[in-house]
Order: structure tokens, then C-alpha cells, then sequence
């Protein structure tokens, strides 16, 4: 069972999101928060495996939110995914940076609204298209400058080789395809790479590919 915390200050929006989920069998809406205060007390009160953020809330908006879930130690499990009305801005970037698993724009068809709780209830990364083209877009356009001290030296080359292909937004059967070995192993890979590099899932791997600047956007 797929447990959600609905955190949206507009009880219309939450109510609808709800209703979605209530029908189907293996997810189960656990509480509502109404601001980004209340939703951080519940989710270290319940422990749900997602968390579905606002990104615009009062008291405490959904970047901060998500802050404070991803620097609590115990709520790692949580998996945070931004909603936004906005597509891609400013907060996309920040909110990624703090730990927010996706993001997904609330004017998503429910059938690829039900598939994206089940992916990132899986720890896989998620990004709408429309936000996914965006922010390749504003790679493109305004690459940022490679960071330091980013932890990639503690990598091993079939590592870094994995984290590249994350990077390039292929799944776990693509990256074991593209490097020649199983499932299995392509997972454990990205999962080391994760842990050297305190990456909480593949989304922050991903900002720390672009980052690090072992991925450019162009390159093959």
C-alpha cells in the first residue's frame, strides 16, 4: 500500500487529487495539510512514502517544506513531489536541490497522475514532460557552471558511467541495456553512486550530473 500526504492550500485542489486516489487499491491517503508547517508535522507524525507538496503554500511554502523532510534523517523514506500551477521557474531548481523527489504540473491526466505516485513511490525520479523539456531547455540556454567538490572522484567509472545515463533520463532496464549487464547490477551501481555522493534519489543525482558538469547538455 502506497501511503500519500495531500499538502495543498486550497481544499477544492485536494479534494480532486483525493478522489483519485481513494479509488484505487494500493494507495491510500493517510492526511490532508492545508499549509507547509502542517504538512512537515504529519509527515514526521505518520511517515508516508510520498508526500505531494504545493509548491506555493502559506506559513511555510513547499520548498521549505521539502527542506526540512529531506535534512530529517527519519523521513527519508518520504518521497516529496512538488505541484505546481507554474511549470517550469525559479523554484523548480530550489525545490530539486532540497530533496523534492519530481515535480508535476496540476493540470496532469489522472491516469499519468496515478502512474507518477507508483514511479515515485518506486524512489525512480519524476518530472513532468512539459517541465522535463524545460529544463533541458534551460540547460541548453544557461548552463551552469561546473561545481567543486561534488564527490564524483569517489566514483568508479561504471559508476559515473551509470549516473551519466541517469542523467539522461533513461530507467534502470535502459541503463543495464546501454552498459551491458543486468538489471540488477545497473540499480546497484546508481544506488552506490548515491550514497558516495548523498544524493537523497535519482532526481538530486540528476542536478549533480549538470552541476558537476559530467553531463552537458548536447553530448552523447
Amino acid at each position: 500500500m502506497i501511503r500519500v500526504l495531500l499538502a495543498d492550500d486550497q481544499p477544492l485542489i485536494r479534494s480532486g487529487f483525493r478522489a483519485l486516489l481513494d479509488i484505487e487499491d494500493d494507495i491510500e491517503v493517510v492526511a490532508e495539510a492545508a499549509d507547509g508547517r502542517e504538512c512537515l508535522a504529519l509527515a514526521r507524525e505518520l511517515r508516508p512514502d510520498i508526500a505531494l507538496v504545493d509548491i506555493r503554500m502559506p506559513v511555510l511554502d513547499g520548498i521549505e517544506a521539502t527542506r526540512r523532510i529531506a535534512a530529517d534523517p527519519a523521513l527519508a523514506p518520504v518521497h516529496v513531489v512538488i505541484l505546481t500551477n507554474y511549470g517550469l521557474d525559479e523554484y523548480v531548481f530550489d525545490a530539486l536541490r532540497a530533496g523534492a523527489a519530481g515535480f508535476l504540473v496540476k493540470d496532469i491526466r489522472p491516469e499519468d497522475f496515478l502512474h507518477a505516485i507508483r514511479v515515485a513511490a518506486r524512489g525512480d525520479a519524476l518530472l513532468a514532460p512539459s517541465i522535463t523539456r524545460k529544463l533541458i531547455d534551460r540547460y541548453v540556454t544557461q548552463p551552469p557552471a561546473p561545481r567543486t567538490g561534488t564527490g564524483l572522484t569517489e566514483l568508479t567509472n561504471r559508476e559515473r558511467e551509470a549516473v551519466a545515463l541517469v542523467a539522461r533520463g533513461l530507467s534502470t532496464d535502459e541503463i543495464a541495456g546501454r552498459m551491458g549487464i543486468s538489471p540488477l547490477t545497473a540499480k546497484t551501481h546508481v544506488n552506490r553512486a548515491m550514497t558516495k555522493l548523498h544524493a537523497r534519489d535519482r532526481a538530486q543525482l540528476v542536478i549533480l550530473a549538470y552541476e558537476s558538469g559530467l553531463v552537458t547538455p548536447g553530448s552523447s
